[in-house]
């Protein structure tokens, strides 16, 4: 199996490109959902989320909103909460991953590159749309201000590096091109696996 990942700057797209290639018929595996959902659920990252973040982090559920306001503006503490996170996100994705079975597979990751996992891929597809045009969508889609979604993007490696680092990328500033592209490399993808 193929092994591709999906990466491209907060607001670029990049679940409207994995829900594309979900329709498809490709496993997609949205890190930062699984993420969300193993700090709902694990006990064990609660209690280390506690011990690192207070009880403040856990005020009647997940506190996303404090946390959030912690680590995007420090990134000591992005780093410690990353540091308990993501070795358990790659462990449910190594158990999802076998799991699969057909050509390829996507694992939708922001932070493919800010984790210096590129390595655990075959190939990298980044989504990429205007930084104007990015700032605007997260504003809508998490209701918060300029500023917050500027230091949210501080934290990334630049759309530019990205797009340069990847082998395929998809302009997703209009959905029927997007579309087009996703169905393209879809093509091109499922071709790659038949000459392995």
């Amino acid at each position: 199996m193929i092994k591709i990942g999906l990466t491209g700057g907060i607001g670029s797209g990049k679940s409207t490109v994995a829900k594309m290639f979900a329709k498809l018929g490709v496993p997609v595996y949205i890190a930062d959902t699984e993420a969300k959902k193993l700090l709902r659920e694990s006990p064990k990252i609660k209690e280390q989320i506690i011990a690192a973040f207070g009880k403040r982090a856990y005020d009647n559920g997940l506190n996303k909103a404090y946390l959030a306001k912690l680590v995007f503006n420090n990134k000591t503490k992005l780093q410690q909460i990353n540091k308990i996170v993501h070795p358990a996100v790659k462990a449910d994705y190594t158990a999802w991953l076998a799991a699969q079975d057909y050509p390829y597979s996507i694992q939708e990751n922001a932070l493919i590159y800010e984790t210096n996992s590129q390595d655990n891929y075959d190939y990298i597809i980044s989504v990429t749309a205007p930084l104007d045009i990015r700032i605007k969508r997260v504003i809508k889609r998490d209701n918060i201000k300029k500023p917050e979604v500027l230091a949210r993007i501080k934290n990334q490696i630049s759309q530019e590096k990205k797009d340069k680092k990847a082998h395929f990328t998809i302009e997703n500033t209009n959905l029927k091109n997007t579309q087009t592209a996703v169905e393209q490399l879809h093509k091109k993808l499922l071709a790659l696996f038949k000459s392995q």
